[in-house]
Formats: C-alpha cells, sequence, structure tokens
C-alpha cells in the first residue's frame, strides 16, 4: 500500500486555514491556558504522573490550529507535544493531529523509527451526546507483524448539569486490533465533575475531579486538575 505523505496533508490543511481565514472578516482569536493534572490519564490509559499541559490555539471562521503538550515532574516522564489542525461547524467536526512523544527525534519522520503518530478525526455534537472516531493514518502506528494497525478510538460524552456542577459521561471503545488493544475492547469509561472556585472576588480557577475506570487493563484512576 502507497504511504500517505502527511508533510502534503497537513500543507494542504493550512493552505485551506489561511484560504479561509483571508476571505472571512471576523478576526482571528488566540487563546492561551493550561492544565496541572496529578495524573495524566489519556483514554483509559496511565500516561503519566503529575503533569503541566499548556495549549496555545489560533481559530477562524471554524478553523483552528492548536499546539498542546504534556510534560511530567518526574524526569522519567515522557514528554509529549501535539500538533492539532481542525474544523468545526453545526455540531460537526474534522480535525487531523500530529502527536510527538520525546522517545525519539522531532524531526525524524521516517515510518519505521519516528515518534510521530498522526491521526484523523471525525466528529458530531448533538448537543445531548457528542460522538467522535478517531483513527491512526500514519506514523509509528504498527502491528506486531508489522502491517499499518489504523489504530481507533470510538468514543460517546454525555453533558449534564447536577448541584451547580458540570458533569460528563463518556465511554470509549477500539474496534479492532492496535495500540489500545489486541481486539475489540471497552478502554475508557469516565465521569468528570468540574466547577470554577472563587479564589477571589475578581479570579476564579476552573478544577475537575474525574474517575476513569478502563475494563481492558483491569485499571481505575482517579484525577484531579486545575486550569490557568
Amino acid at each position: 500500500m502507497k504511504k500517505i505523505n502527511v508533510r502534503w496533508v497537513v500543507v494542504l490543511f493550512l493552505m485551506l486555514f489561511i484560504s479561509m481565514g483571508s476571505n472571512a472578516q471576523s478576526k482571528p482569536e488566540v487563546s492561551v491556558g493550561a492544565d496541572i493534572v496529578n495524573s495524566y490519564i489519556w483514554r483509559g490509559f496511565d500516561s503519566g504522573g503529575a503533569s503541566f499541559q499548556p495549549s496555545v490555539s489560533v481559530s477562524l471562521s471554524g478553523f483552528s490550529l492548536t499546539a498542546w503538550g504534556s510534560t511530567g515532574l518526574e524526569k522519567t516522564d515522557i514528554k509529549e507535544l501535539d500538533f492539532t489542525l481542525k474544523y468545526a461547524a453545526n455540531g460537526f467536526s474534522a480535525a487531523i493531529t500530529d502527536y510527538w512523544f520525546n522517545t525519539g527525534e522531532y524531526f525524524n519522520y521516517d515510518t519505521d523509527v519516528t515518534s510521530h503518530v498522526y491521526e484523523a478525526t471525525l466528529g458530531y455534537d448533538f448537543g445531548v451526546l457528542s460522538l467522535n472516531w478517531n483513527t491512526n493514518f500514519s506514523g509509528n502506528d504498527s502491528k506486531a507483524n508489522g502491517e499499518r494497525a489504523y489504530s481507533t478510538y470510538v468514543e460517546a460524552v454525555v453533558p449534564f448539569k447536577l448541584g451547580g456542577y458540570d458533569f460528563k459521561i463518556e465511554a470509549g471503545f477500539t474496534p479492532w486490533e492496535g495500540v489500545y488493544a489486541d481486539k475489540f475492547n471497552v478502554t475508557n469509561i469516565g465521569l468528570t465533575a468540574s466547577k470554577s472556585i472563587q479564589v477571589t472576588e475578581s479570579f476564579t480557577v476552573p478544577a475537575f475531579v474525574k474517575f476513569v475506570a478502563n475494563p481492558s487493563v483491569k485499571g481505575a484512576y482517579l484525577v484531579f486538575g486545575v486550569s490557568l
């Protein structure tokens, strides 16, 4: 099978992003933030201990470009740097994400040795329920026999309010063999409660507590985090 040239895909998305921006009347919006969490749990898997996770995003006319990183407090924790190009409109969203982990050189894109993983995402938000399908299409994502795994994670999220808190229930599974499991398996069942904590009369800190269970590895986690 012919390899997908990820760099050309990213260039095309960037050209579309710039083109839409030049034709739009609105100005781009920039968002900067960071989360501090006691444990980095991603899609039901333990991905590190206490971590600092900064982000910066530029959005315009439904398009956004986001850089997100994670740095653990322990020297042994793997560092992560992700870039996401996304388009969202009327509940629909599509995105491409470049995940990179510091287990290898950043500018090494050779599929056999790269530390990059490229993922395509399609989603729809119905208001009472959001659905997302995420599939790796290039990079470091192979089966034991060396074939492309196309590792996939599918998730449903239901938000609701209760007692002055914002809640969301999420459930995710992988439909086939890949990085998440060696066959179909439920990997993530989570419940999140979040609320802004009043620190002073003019300053609040958004905080959340999340319980996560991963039936595929028989794991369970409790995460606390604050957003800056």
